[in-house]
């Protein structure tokens, strides 16, 4: 029963979620009874900015919501991976590791050098997402990818995730919403069957996808070539100098062959030219083959045996409830996850409330708070460095080492026993020769060498809701963020490396009061006005520590600054401050359910900028007009052509403003204090982005088909870029307000139910995107802004005229018809070095001429995205499965720069197309096939490109590392891959018990299994994961030392009582 205040005259409006609204004149009744009829097209609510419910027919821009149980049935350490294919124009790109970061990107890179993640925000509550990876990492010199903030967040909690992508979307989050921003709402307390207790359990486990290692070559063991002993036969073994004689006994005579262990490289003699050698196994004395030979063969357990069975388990308990004046729901969960790597595992347990309470009809009270806690152990190492196995496994290895009998060395007594020892042949000196040359024993490393972190977290608000009247009501709302992280990373006595010991510490809070004035007033029958007025102030702190040993530890395994060989470095430290005053406001005017405008406004003053110009002000205005309500049109339920323009920022990042020194260690008792090398500016002011979107929405066919159609065009300008300065200003560069980037593009979201037949449907969901980028301009005088410069002679850039992130590196040189050169000497210079008027050819053979100075040659971002998710239903049983999509973008591969030339891949051996091993000599019909024209010089030396010549087909010498095709004579571009992928990216199989069959006492048994990364259906990059990177963040597009691919297969049970 209900009783409603009604003119006599007036008119009375019936809706509910999923029903068709219905109008009924009053008429002068007393008593109304209407029954409603489920409607064609929903009217569907989504979540909005400031956590803001709304129609979605009244909203003139783009969201898309992704449903929680979804995202909890894809167990993933780090949820945000879960969302890769189910968002068009977000790009989701994680780095492969352990609890890595993942990348989001919505509608492109929109600042040149600043933050270009979006927005997180849980319940109203914007959290920290922030990657604190060191820059050494994200460049792949090495370091761990502790992965971002936000992947404390528990998926089990999740009800769904809304994404807000254009500038209208999120302008009322004015100077951080530049980005865009992903608003996650957590699940709350319902009326339900039963006590209202829910448990879930998932056991996931994973194994390396081996189609994204390399494939080894099985002929050839340890070297770079015949630098060793004679080019003699040796007891019958024609050795051609490959490996080194011994004098085991010090009689002055050879007794003994050994192979060149200390050479990190698979140049060295063929197998099938010996039986036995001196190998690793010889030099260690601890082992029982110490002096003997062993059997010379390649090897039978690869690096690919090296990894692990990873296993993740999850485990929650969830209470929830509610009555007439409030509603509860608490949850703890605990999940573990085993890494594919020897001694990592990481640890999360989290636990949270919602509680609301009506404290009166017009007094409302809410809390939403979560804990969170975070260990880790055994982080995996990235890039180029020695406590990352896959720098060793795909660049520099000799694939004779078995990795079982690497691993039963380390276990003898924990030593570092390593295969890349000295050896025989670089140390006559005992005492040397079992010591690690480049590498550490896997085992030892891992083991040894190793991080530990942990991370505390509490995230809550408490919201009062006071509704004055029918028009007006006010909420209240305080937020809070805070964690404190500790990391810790160790390296062993026995290491490569210098022992030492890094310790670094961060204290993070945010704080948000939010006071909000909201209306809702029916202007006539046809006229509605609703938006709220208010405020927002955020104060925020970041307080960093970060120190480490110096020379070395004094006592092995005690990892301690006061075990420091020499007085420790002054430590790194940071204490930050950001306070933003926001005054925001948003009026929405409806008319008669068909036509919406929307005015909204945000004035941000912000401490990170001038005093004097410290303010800044962010319109918006939508449209949206739903034509379908003005006419009936046979077979097309809904349309809708939605409008915006829109202005956000991104304002300066903290203490940017004014220089101040940094205080260094002291030296000989003096304080030393030194000028920062970026100079400060006291003048910046925010970046700007500006917006404009058009989309059209329709449903047809009774909803059975639904095409989202949305086209944008943004331009950030004033971007805030650290450029190059005179070294007279005492700075090497300079933060400037300089430069503009533009994205536009299109982006399409379409379902389809095909099938819907009895107890069977099939309905499938398409998401698919492609955004056009491009640095439209930088500094006067300035063309080129390099974001990244990485091994290899690899630079990332923003390039004018070209798409953000421009990898650039030397390239082929191609004649006038598009044909590569081809020169005689395997280099891009001709030289006469004896003078005879000739140029010298190359001793080895040919090679591709490649250019002088970098060129263009690849970019990071793709062509296009997409998703398909195809869903089957029969009765209670349902399956779903994701295919993820990117065409084009580009990576560089310092894997197969360096791996090409240490012999490592199956490239570098067999045989060529005449049928000859490509390892022998040329003259002997042996090396690779090299494909071009021959190169004409002119006078001056420099390759005629206009030249006619005849395309022809030679061979590049193949026979150690100063190949055709490696980092001594190829171009950059050879290196340089395609990213496209299509991966079978999820799938699931549920089954729901029916309710009749139901045990008593329970209310829902769900079981199910998933898979998760279970194939690569195409690519075209060889030997790894084209998705895998380094870190987080604006600089991608380099792989070194790349993680394999995980395939994931779990199970998942799901009972309520």
């Amino acid at each position: 029963k209900y009783s409603i205040d009604s003119d006599a005259n007036g008119t009375l409006v019936f809706s509910f979620v999923g029903y068709k609204t219905q109008e009924i004149a009053v008429e002068g009744k007393t008593s109304l009874n209407v029954t409603m009829s489920e409607g064609i097209v929903m009217d569907e609510v989504v979540v909005t900015a400031l956590g803001i419910s709304r129609d979605k027919k009244s909203i003139g821009y783009s969201t898309q919501t992704v449903d929680g149980e979804s995202l909890a049935a894809q167990k993933d350490v780090n949820f945000m991976s879960t969302l890769s294919g189910q968002v068009a124009g977000a790009q989701i790109k994680n780095s492969g590791t352990m609890g890595g970061s993942a990348n989001v990107i919505i509608r492109g890179y929109t600042s040149i050098s600043g933050n270009n993640q979006p927005l997180f925000v849980v319940d109203g509550i914007p959290i920290s997402n922030d990657i604190t990876n060191t820059s050494n990492q994200q460049t792949g010199r090495g370091g761990f990818d502790y992965g971002n903030a936000a992947m404390d967040i528990n998926p089990q909690d999740i009800e769904n995730v809304s994404v807000l992508k254009g500038a209208a979307a999120s302008a009322l989050y004015g100077a951080r919403a530049a980005n865009g921003v992903v608003l996650i709402t957590t699940k709350k307390g319902s009326k339900k069957k039963g006590i209202g207790v829910s448990v879930s359990h998932n056991t996931t486990i994973g194994m390396i996808n081996k189609n994204t290692m390399p494939t080894y070559q099985n002929e050839y063991g340890a070297g770079y070539g015949q630098y060793y002993g004679p080019d003699t036969a040796f007891n019958g073994a024609i050795v051609n100098g490959y490996v080194e004689e011994i004098d085991l006994d010090g009689d002055g005579v050879a007794d003994a062959l050994a192979t060149p262990m200390g050479d990190d490289a698979s140049y060295g003699l063929a197998f099938d030219q010996i039986d036995n050698l001196l190998t690793w196994e010889s030099v260690h004395p601890e082992l029982p083959t110490y002096l003997q030979a062993q059997p010379y063969q390649a090897s039978a357990n690869d690096p690919t045996t090296f990894y692990e069975t990873s296993v993740m388990t999850t485990n929650s308990v969830a209470i929830d409830g509610s009555s007439d004046n409030g509603s509860y729901r608490f949850s703890v969960t605990d999940m573990f996850n085993k890494g594919i790597l020897p001694n990592s595992n990481l640890r999360r347990n989290n636990a949270s409330l919602n509680v609301s309470y009506d404290i009166s009809d017009k007094l409302k009270f809410s809390s939403s708070m979560q804990y969170v806690r975070n260990e880790g152990m055994g982080r995996f190492g990235t890039g180029y460095d020695n406590r990352n196995v896959n720098q060793c496994f795909r660049q520099w290895y000799d694939v004779s080492v078995d990795m079982q009998a690497q691993k039963e060395a380390y276990e003898l007594n924990n030593n570092n026993l390593s295969w890349n020892a000295y050896g025989f042949a670089y140390s006559s000196d005992p005492n040397k020769r079992d010591k690690p040359h480049y590498f550490d024993n896997p085992y030892y490393m891992r083991n040894q060498n190793f991080s530990t972190d942990s991370r505390d977290r509490f995230i809550g608000n408490v919201v009062l809701n006071y509704e004055i009247n029918d028009v007006f009501n006010v909420m209240g709302r305080i937020t809070n963020d805070n964690f404190s992280e500790l990391r810790e990373e160790r390296i062993g006595f026995q290491s490569v490396d210098v022992p030492s010991y890094r310790k670094y510490t961060k204290s993070y809070y945010e704080r948000n009061y939010d006071l909000f004035l909201n209306f809702d007033k029916d202007l006539s029958e046809k006229l509605n006005l609703f938006g709220m007025v208010g405020t927002n102030i955020r104060r925020s702190s970041e307080v960093v520590t970060d120190g480490s040993t110096n020379g070395g530890l004094v006592v092995p395994g005690v990892y301690s600054f006061s075990n420091s060989v020499n007085t420790p470095e002054a430590a790194s430290e940071f204490d930050g401050q950001r306070a933003v005053d926001g005054y925001l406001g948003r009026a929405t005017l409806g008319y008669d359910r068909f036509l919406y405008l929307d005015l909204s406004g945000r004035y941000d003053i912000s401490s990170t900028l001038p005093s004097d110009n410290n303010s800044f002000f962010y319109p918006a205005a939508t449209a949206s007009l739903i034509w379908t309500e003005l006419a009936e049109i046979s077979g097309w339920d809904y349309g809708k052509l939605r409008l915006n323009y829109a202005q956000v920022g991104n304002d300066a990042p903290m203490q940017s403003l004014q220089n101040v020194y940094s205080i260094g260690t002291p030296f000989a008792g003096t304080t030393i204090a030194s000028a920062p090398n970026t100079g400060l500016n006291s003048n910046l002011s925010p970046e700007n982005t500006t917006s404009l979107e058009l989309g059209l929405e329709n449903k047809f066919f009774n909803n059975k088909l639904g095409l989202d159609l949305t086209f944008y065009d943004a331009t950030t300008d004033n971007q805030i870029l650290a450029i190059r300065s005179s070294s007279a200003s005492g700075t090497y560069f300079q933060y400037v307000n300089a430069g503009s980037i533009n994205n536009r593009g299109i982006e399409i979201q379409a379902y389809a139910d095909i099938v819907k037949s009895g107890d069977f449907t099939w309905n499938a969901r398409l998401n698919w995107a492609r955004n056009i980028n491009e640095v439209k301009s930088l500094r006067d005088g300035v063309d080129n802004y390099v974001l990244a410069s990485v091994q290899g002679g690899i630079t990332v850039n923003a390039t004018v005229g070209e798409s953000y992130g421009a990898i650039k590196g030397t390239n082929y040189v191609y004649n006038d018809d598009g044909d590569k050169i081809v020169v005689p000497h395997g280099d891009y210079g001709a030289n006469d070095n004896d003078g005879d008027g000739v140029y010298d050819e190359f001793p080895y053979g040919v090679g591709y001429a490649k250019t002088a100075l970098p060129e263009v040659v690849g970019n990071i971002l793709p062509d296009w995205t997409g998703g398909l998710t195809n869903t089957f239903t029969y009765k209670n049983l349902t399956m779903s499965a994701l295919v993820d999509m990117q065409w084009g973008g580009s990576f560089f591969s310092l894997d197969t720069w360096y791996g090409y030339g240490t012999g490592v891949y199956d490239l570098t051996a067999g045989t060529n197309e005449d049928g000859n091993p490509v390892r022998d000599p040329i003259a002997d019909g042996g090396g690779i096939e090299i494909t071009g024209v021959t190169a004409v010089y002119n006078d001056d030396g420099s390759i005629n490109t206009s030249a006619s010549t005849q395309a022809n087909t030679v061979n590049g010498y193949m026979g150690h590392y100063n190949n055709a095709v490696a980092w001594r004579h190829a171009p950059n571009a050879m290196h340089v891959y395609d990213a496209t992928y299509i991966k079978l990216r999820q799938v699931s199989l549920s089954y729901s018990l029916p309710k009749d069959k139901l045990p008593k006492g329970i209310q829902g048994l769900d079981v199910g299994l998933m898979g998760r990364n279970l194939a690569i259906l195409f690519k075209k990059s060889p030997h790894t994961d084209p998705e895998a990177g380094l870190s987080a963040g604006n600089i991608q597009g380099n792989q070194s030392g790349a993680y394999p691919a995980v395939r994931q297969i779990g199970f998942n049970l799901n009972l309520k009582f």
